[in-house]
């Protein structure tokens, strides 16, 4: 199996990606592996790939219509809310007010966080109130940055928990949480890990990350599309897992396997 990867240059570029899906159907490839970046506008150029008999995986996240496409394999974002929004309440003590930071109005698999988040809250610790949980804060660090300094400057006497739903976002908020002097004392948790959030974490500055497993991901999505292309029997829903990284599990074996999939051979 050739894998021929492209994708758009910008994070939120639609119509690059649907660019790129097009030249793959022109080309006539044999199967397509998509991460959408758009739970809507890629439906149609899905639909129009299976038309010309070309299959389509997605993963990482997800459409609203998957009528057209052989399997979605990804994380269960739903659930990383849910861990999130524990691991928040675990910390806060089970009482507080909290910020939700989203990501990017269209993107399905951080809205399932955001959901996941919210619901688990409010079924779980009625004596946490979510002050703000409709702030975007966009696909770049400049944007993300720009917005976790308005939030925290306008709730800054009143906030003592956040929950950013991605990498570019949780890195932004940590940024601006130690730029207002408030990095340690509002309990913060992120979504997928770098270097610098990981060591944020040892250091007290953030109390939690949410773990995917994006190696599994992008392998699961390519064998299931060479099983459906050799008329294998493939699930309709793939899930890769979801875990949660805290200051008590962190030197964990599965913790570092996931924070560090290279140094384990991945």
């Amino acid at each position: 199996m050739e894998v021929l990867w492209k994708g758009p240059l910008q994070e939120d570029d639609r119509d690059g990606q649907i660019s790129v899906v097009q030249d793959f159907i022109t080309r006539k490839v044999d199967g397509i592996c998509l991460a959408p970046l758009d739970s809507q506008a890629l439906i149609k150029y899905v639909r129009e790939a299976r038309q010309e008999g070309i299959p389509a995986v997605i993963f990482d996240s997800g459409l609203d219509d998957e009528s057209d496409i052989v399997s979605y394999v990804a994380t269960d974002n739903f659930n990383g809310g849910v861990l999130a929004a524990r691991q928040l309440a675990h910390v806060l003590g089970g009482k507080g007010n909290v910020i939700l930071l989203r990501y990017n109005p269209g993107s399905e698999s951080t809205y399932q966080r955001e959901e996941g988040f919210l619901a688990t809250l409010k079924k779980e610790s009625p004596e946490i109130v979510v002050i703000s949980s409709s702030e975007y804060a966009g696909t770049t660090p400049e944007k993300a940055l720009d917005k976790s300094q308005q939030v925290l400057i306008k709730y800054r006497d009143s906030v003592e928990g956040m929950f950013a739903t991605c990498e570019p976002n949780s890195t932004a908020l940590l940024k601006a949480l130690e730029q207002e002097g408030l990095a340690g004392k509002v309990k913060c948790i992120g979504f997928d890990p770098t270097p610098q959030l990981v060591q944020a974490m040892r250091d007290g500055k953030i109390h939690g990350i949410v773990l995917q497993d994006p190696v599994k991901m992008g392998h699961d999505a390519v064998i299931t599309i060479v099983q459906y292309l050799e008329k294998k029997p493939v699930e309709k829903r793939i899930s890769t897992g979801e875990h949660i990284a805290t200051p008590d599990n962190v030197d964990e074996p599965e913790i570092q396997m996931l924070l560090n999939p290279q140094q384990f051979g991945r």
